[in-house]
């Protein structure tokens, strides 16, 4: 019995390393099993291979200003030269001692903190290293929670990360990928800027510190919201940096005392934001087809427009509406029964509230109060030969208000509209020394009723020229020209191979801008006439690249012939009559604009649209005035020439100026010709007829000789005077 007890406690013994055998290569399988399928998971070679950290796009100016920056993450890449060594090392000391010591893993420091772990019942120590910091960073699919699946991802990464890249490599990806600070700012660049205003490159060890301290927590140790702790901790870098040997006692000693100058402000509010957000969001239209993520992949979008010519547009514009605005709250605050209707459906308003509101005592807070009470306006300028927008605003303040007016308001034009149809006209073969009578019409609207429109100054007369009746912006001419020279039908045409797209009604009332239009659409329009009867469309973005410099898309404008030279020149000669002596005139006498342009003013009844729209060769520009409830009028007498020509008067002013352009003729076509013509009869002239010199397309030359002022064959002695 006690033999084979003794025999079977040493079979035991045997078995039992059999079975601790068994279950360890049972506990490897699975150990490995469990690797094998995490490892699937993991970033493929090929990604650790091409470092591809989300970076910030940016927008920039024709004059190579950054407009706006765009980003999930506030990451500029900097190439590894161009990172200070202080950076390196100030990182190093404080988050990973051991960095150039250790394969990826710090299986000392795994140790200590699994010690610490247990010591303190609690999951505090993180015991990864720069590596494995990185590996979080640059790897979404690994995860930030605290599990061990997580950390066991975490350390296999490091190891392939390890063995891809140089150490040198892994530390300039690690300061290029950590977060730093507000506004979601990843990396060096990104936060040299944001505390110091400068580049990396140009940092000073001490700054550098304050970057590293930032790194654990941006929160905790921002030099924005907490100085104090940020000055503790940057010193406490600097002290490691001196234990690891980075720099000395004495660079210790002065680096230490060094206050921290931290810039006062935030990073610049971005230029023309109109422009920018019509940028974003047609690039966001076109990303899928290019393949690209404007908020992460650090793309370069090169634009139009000129911060120079933007300044001029902004100045002109804010300063002109501050005194619109002053003339609509002088009259509300005059006119109680007027806020008693804007307000009329609101009973939780009362008119004291409103008076208030427009003193500023109050804010304004509801939208249609907003809309009826708040001037608003849009301004947009066009390079007639390139189509490039070169300044654009949609409103008098963005943070207010989003919608660009400049892009998509939809306001009826008025008389701004009349060019076009003295185009049509013209492009038919009228000369504009063709003559109609001044006198009252009946026009039919889009609704079917009948209406007789007047002059702006109530005035009629007799036989008229389209030049002056385009002088004058006189409503009777426009009127019948569509009534007798044309049709509505050839006008709607003329819109639209102008590439206006809003809906234009064809009826007599179209004389007058019946309908609606786009501001950014007149002023391209407008454009057609100033090239020459080219129309190119409006484009705000010339190239994208990629973050290595690649061109990855390029635009060029499509391009159209819309009139003849002929007919274009002669519409513009029109159009400066109307600056040089019409109701454009304020530009000259007033605003002392005297270079050669022109251009058209527009109003709607009521004074509830104020336009102008003109061009030079070298710009075109267009302005609209008004508010978003098209039922609150400006003003009386707040026609185009007071509401509108100003802001664009005082923007070609001051834009000659800053570019020192010099004044340039419109070119004569070779199919133009200059003729003196009668006066009166528009006719070749006789012998004692008054003449003035006009233009014609070669073949519409009058070939009458005026009939009036022939040479007198008998004269007659009435009161002795003779006639």
């Amino acid at each position: 019995m006690n033999r084979t007890g003794k025999e079977k406690r040493l079979l035991s013994w045997s078995g039992a390393f059999l079975r601790v055998l068994l279950l360890y290569n049972i506990m490897a399988i699975v150990v490995l099993s469990f690797l094998y399928t995490l490892s699937k998971d993991l970033p493929p070679i090929e990604k650790l291979q091409s470092y591809n950290p989300q970076l910030v796009t940016r927008i920039y100016s024709d004059d190579g200003v950054v407009l706006k920056e765009l980003y999930d993450q506030r990451r500029i890449l900097v190439e590894a030269d161009k990172i200070p060594p202080a950076m390196i090392h100030a990182a190093v000391s404080i988050e990973d001692s051991r960095f150039y010591n250790h394969w990826g893993v710090s299986v000392r420091d795994i140790f200590r903190a699994i010690g610490y772990d247990i010591l303190t019942m609690s999951a505090q120590q993180g015991a990864s290293t720069f590596t494995q910091q990185l590996a979080r960073m640059l790897y979404e699919k690994i995860g930030f929670e605290k599990t061990i699946t997580r950390k066991v991802k975490e350390l296999l990464t490091a190891l392939q990360i390890e063995r891809m890249y140089s150490k040198d490599e892994i530390a300039a990806m690690f300061v290029n990928s950590s977060y730093m600070g507000k506004g979601n700012v990843h990396g060096v660049q990104a936060a040299a800027k944001l505390y110091f205003d400068k580049n990396a490159e140009e940092l000073t060890p001490d700054e550098c510190a304050v970057l590293a301290g930032v790194i654990k927590s941006a929160v905790r140790f921002s030099p924005f919201y907490r100085p104090v702790s940020a000055f503790q901790r940057r010193n406490l870098v600097l002290k490691r940096m001196m234990d690891y040997n980075y720099i000395t006692e004495e660079e210790f000693a002065l680096y230490k005392n060094v206050p921290l100058e931290i810039r006062t402000t935030d990073l610049s509010a971005s230029i023309a934001p109109y422009f920018v957000e019509h940028i974003r969001r047609w690039i966001r239209q076109k990303d899928e087809k290019l393949g690209v993520d404007i908020y992460r992949d650090g793309l370069k979008i090169y634009t139009t427009l000129d911060t120079r010519m933007q300044a001029c547009a902004d100045t002109a514009f804010h300063e002109h509406l501050v005194k619109q605005q002053s003339v609509l709250n002088r009259r509300l605050l005059a006119n109680p029964v007027e806020i008693e209707n804007i307000i009329k459906n609101d009973t939780s308003v009362t008119v004291e509230q409103v008076v208030a509101m427009i003193k500023g005592e109050i804010p304004i807070e509801k939208d249609y109060l907003r809309k009826s009470l708040i001037v608003q306006g849009a301004f947009i300028a066009i390079e007639p030969g390139t189509g490039h927008i070169k300044a654009m605003i949609g409103g008098r303040d963005y943070a207010e208000s989003e919608f660009n007016r400049a892009t998509q308001a939809q306001r009826q034009p008025g008389s701004v509209f009349k060019p076009i149809v003295y185009s049509t006209a013209i492009d038919n073969g009228f000369p504009v020394s063709t003559q109609l009578l001044n006198q009252p019409v009946i026009l039919h609207e889009a609704d079917g009723t009948r209406w007789a429109p007047k002059n702006y100054d109530r005035s009629t007369g007799g036989k008229t020229t389209l030049r002056e009746g385009i002088r004058g912006s006189l409503n009777l001419i426009a009127a019948r020209i569509v009534q007798e020279l044309i049709s509505p039908e050839s006008v709607v045409e003329t819109a639209h191979r102008m590439h206006l797209s809003t809906y234009i009604p064809a009826v007599d009332a179209i004389a007058l801008g019946a309908g609606v239009v786009i501001p950014k659409e007149m002023v391209s329009a407008y454009c057609i006439f100033a090239n020459q009867g080219v129309w190119v469309e409006p484009i705000s973005v010339t190239r994208i690249e990629d973050k290595y410099g690649n061109i990855i898309a390029e635009y060029n404008p499509r391009q159209e012939l819309v009139f003849s030279e002929e007919t274009a020149f002669l519409t513009t000669s029109l159009l400066q009559t109307v600056i040089n002596k019409g109701t454009g005139g304020s530009a000259r006498w007033k605003y002392k604009f005297y270079k050669n342009a022109a251009g058209k003013t527009g109003t709607t009844n009521s004074f509830t649209d104020a336009w102008f729209v003109g061009f030079t060769p070298y710009i075109a520009a267009g302005v609209y005035v008004g508010l978003d409830n098209p039922a609150v009028s400006l003003g009386p007498s707040e026609s185009g020439a007071r509401a509108a020509l100003p802001i664009w008067a005082n923007f070609m002013r001051e834009t000659y100026k800053e570019f020192n352009w010099q004044d340039r003729e419109f070119e004569v076509p070779e199919g133009i010709v200059e003729v003196e013509i009668c006066n009166e009869t528009g006719l070749l002239p006789s012998k004692y007829c008054q003449v003035y010199s006009e233009y014609f397309k070669e073949g519409t030359v009058p070939t009458e000789h005026c009939h009036i002022h022939t040479d007198v064959q008998t004269k007659k002695m009435q009161d002795r005077v003779i006639y």
